[in-house]
């Protein structure tokens, strides 16, 4: 069973920049399309960022020219380079395949934007 890791999250000022990362074990990740999602109090959770096989990322509008998705197959890590952040961003982040999450959801890591 793959399981999934995420690290990375904390308080950062609005403006500023996190990368989270997400360590995969138990699995080869790298035959399947994965992405970052998150989910913030009250809200579903949604798709923040995916990237292929092939390395093509895909962004959700409000994470295009702010947020960078990059994977390290090689690693078995998924990375999201998060800059420009803003109060809305404030979420929990978790990584899974996509554009469909199919694994056991990991605990995520908080990612918390002061204004």
């Amino acid at each position: 069973q793959v399981q999934l890791v995420e690290s990375g999250g904390g308080l950062v000022r609005a403006g500023g920049s996190l990368r989270l990362s997400c360590v995969t074990s138990g699995g080869d990740v790298a035959i399947t399309g994965m992405g970052w999602y998150r989910q913030a109090p009250g809200k579903l959770r949604e798709l923040v960022a995916r990237v292929t096989t092939g390395g093509s990322p895909y962004y959700s509008d409000f994470a295009e020219g702010r947020f960078t998705i990059s994977r390290d197959n090689a690693r078995n890590t998924l990375y999201l380079q998060m800059d420009s952040l803003k109060s809305e961003d404030a979420a929990a982040y978790y990584c899974n395949t996509a554009p469909r999450p199919s694994y056991v959801w990991g605990r995520g890591t908080q990612v918390t934007v002061s204004s």
